[in-house]
């Protein structure tokens, strides 16, 4: 999904953020409302997930396209943010908090 179709998909509430990033890229800047669950918790935490359709976002996308491919696999509702958090401050969209930045 383009950031500028996932942009939308969070703001009428058709998407929940999921960040699987580590802690400390979390705290650098994040999507507004997203949850962190990093990939490397993952599995473990599934219990965790939020209902509804899922983006889930990483820096680049590598690695929350991995974790999509997962979730749809084992029947969640996922798409992966392309392109990342690079993708989405690229196509002006807001980080959290506002001197946010991606680390």
């Amino acid at each position: 999904m383009t950031a500028a179709e996932a942009g939308e998909g969070l703001r009428s509430g058709a998407l929940v953020a999921v960040d699987v990033r580590e802690a400390d890229e979390f705290a650098a800047g994040h999507l507004a409302d997203s949850q962190l669950l990093p990939l490397s918790e993952l599995a473990a935490r599934v219990g965790e997930l939020p209902d509804g359709r899922m983006l889930i976002v990483c820096r680049t996308g590598s690695r929350s396209g991995m974790a999509a491919d997962a979730l749809v696999e084992a029947g969640y509702d996922a798409v992966n943010l392309v392109g990342g958090l690079y993708a989405w401050v690229g196509a002006g969209l807001p980080l959290e908090p506002p001197d946010g930045f991606v680390a």
